[in-house]
């Protein structure tokens, strides 16, 4: 079934809203970031970026830095949807930051085929990669979501 594009821009700004409160969920200090994966207009997968299960929840050490075994959200999102019996396989994930290469990875193996973001992370290389894979990326930047 076929959306129409105003339909769909809709869509994606209410997911990508649903993203940013979830991000909310993050105790990282540095940045929250959430993500969301929907199929076939419904949500099969969330995460945000935190310490693995059983860890302390402090994701920055000392001196303001993240912590090398700090989750991101979409890697959350991805490894939730595995340990479930959710496909990810055409899926689209909305996530408030775009992707990182090493995330990056992970998305185009589990089948994603869309990426919705609101802003850019520090290093374009996540996207660049996605984009030479074929993956549809849409930028929906913040002071666009209530409109």
């Amino acid at each position: 079934m076929e959306v129409s594009v105003c339909k769909q821009t809709k869509y994606d700004k209410a997911y990508l809203r649903m993203a940013l409160e979830w991000a909310k969920l993050s105790y990282c200090k540095r940045k929250q970031v959430g993500a969301i994966i929907v199929k076939n207009r419904m949500i099969i997968s969330d995460g945000y970026n935190g310490t693995p299960s059983g860890f302390e929840n402090c994701c920055e050490d000392n001196e303001g830095n993240t912590e090398w075994y700090v989750l991101h959200a979409e890697a959350n999102a991805i490894l939730k949807c595995a340990a479930s019996t959710q496909d990810a396989g055409g899926a689209t994930l909305y996530i408030t930051m775009s992707p990182c290469k090493d995330c990056s990875k992970l998305i185009l193996q589990a089948g994603i085929k869309r990426i919705v973001y609101m802003e850019k992370y520090k290093d374009n290389s996540g996207l660049d990669f996605l984009e030479k894979a074929g993956i549809t990326i849409v930028h929906i930047p913040k002071v666009e979501l209530n409109s």
